[in-house]
């Protein structure tokens, strides 16, 4: 089979880029892959918080390690869309890949924020060396308190392949190869404000039958990462799984980013690329989920980069 060059044009959704900003209140701002700062004004929830980006090559052939200087120029941009906000409460990781974990315990150390999931992001912490009250180890089905927000943790899988499955059973200390950060523990997100907002983080394009029955969401941030080189019925039973089952109303897609290359910071950058076709197809995904948003009265839409938006208006 020959590899298909070149990557989905983002233009073509153009329209989609439609989820509105936020005007005070609960916002949701995207940094790229499953990055996302939820914040009321106050207190914040940040999920991934990945920012360093490391290129192909050194992903592929070099160890790696967390960059400060594009975490603090990321943290800057990220924590300005929302200027009264004082900090970050706690750090999530959707799983334990680097793509998403890589920068985490670095992010909570500058942002004095507590690190949290599995076994694998807490000995991502520990090879920080993260005091332990900064490490919060949570186990499948926990519901936990944080100011106004409810965060529940409900286990989930990694889209396949997982190129890095297993666990990480020890503190890992960067730089280190790409396959040391292992999945781990992957989740699904449930979060609560006590306005009445809700919203499902669903960070990896995989799930587990009926994990999330019983759960009401009015929104759904949806990982489509590896979603393009699945089967049809893969897309719709994740669809089913996820969006229908939490009763969504609007769904934002994110993971559709080409993560091998550097966040934007001003104007005169690169914006967002989507993944290259060697590695997913981003346009076989909206050819799956256009139609299933339409057939359940779903709005569909992309986030804009930076910008603390509103999916519930």
């Amino acid at each position: 089979m020959r590899l298909r060059l070149g990557r989905p044009d983002l233009a073509r959704y153009a329209d989609r880029f439609d989820v509105p900003a936020a005007a005070g209140g609960i916002g949701v701002t995207f940094a790229g892959v499953s990055t996302l700062l939820i914040d009321d004004g106050e207190r914040a929830i940040l999920t991934d918080g990945f920012f360093s980006r490391p290129g192909l090559l050194a992903v592929a052939l070099r160890r790696i390690a967390p960059d400060e200087r594009r975490i603090a120029a990321g943290l800057q941009r990220l924590l300005g869309a929302s200027p009264a906000l004082t900090g970050v409460d706690v750090v999530i990781p959707v799983h334990s890949h680097f793509d998403h974990a890589l920068d985490s315990a670095e992010v909570a150390r500058a942002t004095g924020a507590v690190l949290a999931g599995g076994e694998s992001t807490a000995n991502i912490g520990r090879g920080a060396d993260l005091p332990e009250d900064r490490v919060a180890l949570l186990s499948p089905g926990t519901t936990w308190r944080r100011g106004a927000w409810t965060i529940r943790m409900i286990a989930s899988r990694h889209c396949p392949p997982d190129r890095y499955p297993g666990v990480i059973t020890t503190p890992l200390r960067p730089p280190a190869r790409a396959a040391a950060y292992k999945c781990g523990e992957a989740w699904s997100i449930v979060l609560a404000h006590e306005s009445g907002r809700s919203l499902l983080v669903q960070g990896s394009a995989g799930f587990v039958p009926g994990a999330l029955s019983g759960e009401a969401c009015e929104v759904a941030y949806l990982g489509v990462g590896q979603l393009g080189i699945q089967p049809s019925s893969y897309l719709e039973t994740y669809w089913e799984e996820t969006v229908r089952s939490v009763g969504a109303r609007r769904v934002v897609l994110t993971h559709w980013d080409d993560f091998f290359q550097p966040l934007p910071m001003t104007a005169a950058d690169r914006p967002l690329r989507a993944l290259p076709y060697a590695g997913d197809d981003l346009d076989a995904t909206m050819r799956i989920l256009v139609p299933l948003a339409e057939r359940d009265g779903v709005a569909l839409s992309f986030p804009t980069v930076w910008r603390r938006e509103d999916p519930w208006r």
